[in-house]
């Protein structure tokens, strides 16, 4: 019963070593995947979103693609703009990212989008979404 035992723990001692190589190269194509989606997304920028936002700069860092948006929507505050849009946006924003990042999601890539205030330059909202982030929509 021994000698059995031995293999088995052999083998599974070089498939979870295996397994670390793999996670290694994935979380390396990813890096390169988001280094390659940000340089060819960001010869666009800047781009008008819609009245109040625009689209400032896409960034690789590591396995997060982030997306940094510009909010104007003066007269109102900063405080008011987070007060009244950080739920809102939240939902909408992540429904987005789920409907048409999927892919990039279900490799472990996350989206991350952060609004800043074009008055003040301070951070009004942060939302890095991953895939776990899509099953509370479904």
């Amino acid at each position: 019963m021994g000698k059995f035992y031995l293999p088995l723990f052999a083998l599974l001692v070089t498939a979870a070593l295996g397994s670390g190589d793999m996670a290694d190269k994935i979380k390396i194509q990813n890096e390169n995947v988001v280094k390659a989606a940000a340089a060819e997304l960001s010869k666009t920028l800047p781009k008008r979103v819609d009245p109040f936002t625009q689209l400032v700069a896409i960034s690789a860092e590591g396995q997060m693609l982030a997306y940094t948006f510009k909010i104007d929507a003066a007269p109102k505050s900063d405080e008011t703009i987070i007060k009244e849009g950080a739920e809102r946006m939240k939902r909408n924003v992540t429904a987005g990212i789920c409907a048409t990042s999927n892919r990039f999601l279900q490799s472990g890539i996350v989206i991350s989008y952060r609004y800043i205030s074009a008055a003040t330059g301070r951070e009004l909202f942060r939302y890095d979404i991953k895939e776990s982030d899509c099953d509370t929509l479904r």
